[in-house]
């Protein structure tokens, strides 16, 4: 199934995707809230104020709500990460606003991230939501102004998205901590050829 295969009906009138952005906002408040204890299609309804019948309108289960909240997120990370490719990071390095986009993504509901992302990537075809990020890989070069190979893109990006994700799934405690983001960044300089002596840069 693709990753993208989330909804019954796909939702056009700005009215129909009010009810999906309220229906997923709910679903993300209940995650983070019960866990996935408490998750099914009666309570995310009840808790956004709507009739099971227009949440089945657009989610036929629990998981397809599940695929969708995370397709939502990943989506917002990924125009986040545009922004800071087209100049879009004032006072802060390229990479380390790249890499904090990620971290900042779900507004901090981490517990919601790891349940939403465990989801889609069950269902998920690996190579279409890794070539949602390839712009971020083409065109690196390395500290000696150098293009990256192909191959070295590949590496670097698997790497740190490696990093990230596993963090987001394993429910790493340090996920939005300065540490971490440092760490990724020095990771990627590292691997670049620049001097990684200096934390926080």
């Amino acid at each position: 199934m693709s990753g993208v295969e989330n909804t019954r009906k796909t939702p056009r009138q700005p009215r129909a995707k009010h009810s999906v952005d309220v229906v997923l906002e709910a679903a993300a408040q209940l995650l983070e809230a019960t866990g996935e204890a408490g998750f099914n299609t009666n309570a995310v309804a009840e808790r956004a104020g709507v009739s099971i019948g227009t949440l089945y309108r657009y989610f036929p289960d629990k998981a397809s709500i599940l695929r969708a909240l995370a397709q939502r997120e990943t989506e917002a990370h990924r125009s986040a990460v545009m922004a800071v490719l087209d100049g879009g990071s004032p006072g802060v390095a390229r990479d380390r606003a790249i890499i904090r986009a990620f971290v900042q993504a779900f507004a901090g509901r981490t517990k919601a991230r790891r349940i939403a992302v465990s989801a889609m990537l069950a269902h998920a075809d690996h190579g279409e939501l890794a070539a949602r990020f390839t712009a971020v890989e083409h065109g690196m070069h390395d500290a000696e102004g150098r293009p990256l190979t192909k191959v070295q893109a590949f590496v670097l990006g698997r790497a740190v998205q490696g990093a990230m994700r596993a963090a987001v799934l394993e429910g790493a405690d340090f996920l939005e901590s300065q540490e971490f983001e440092d760490e990724l960044v020095r990771l990627g300089r590292a691997y670049l050829g620049y001097s990684v002596g200096k934390r926080g840069g």
